[in-house]
């Protein structure tokens, strides 16, 4: 077994309303920093043990769909770091 650091970043699937970006946004306009476009993600850092990068990222998966992240409206990346 080897120890594994992996990121995933859980965001919005495009088209689903994101209203604590646009509160931000709004907020950040009137602060004077107009932006185009604002979008919220969130990020896990997960440390663990895997049998090899495959199997960290099948298991970090594993964690999107059963738990962080809502298949519906979200969508997941999965970045393995050693």
């Amino acid at each position: 077994m080897t120890d594994f650091l992996v990121r995933i970043t859980i965001s919005l699937k495009e088209g689903v309303l994101d209203p604590e970006a646009s509160l931000i946004r709004r907020a950040l306009e009137n602060l004077g920093f107009p932006t185009g476009e604002l979008k919220t993600s969130r990020q896990f850092l997960v440390r663990f043990h895997a049998e090899n990068a495959d199997d960290a990222r099948k298991r970090a998966e594993a964690m999107c769909e059963r738990l962080l992240a809502n298949p519906v409206i979200h969508r997941y990346e999965i970045e393995v770091m050693k």
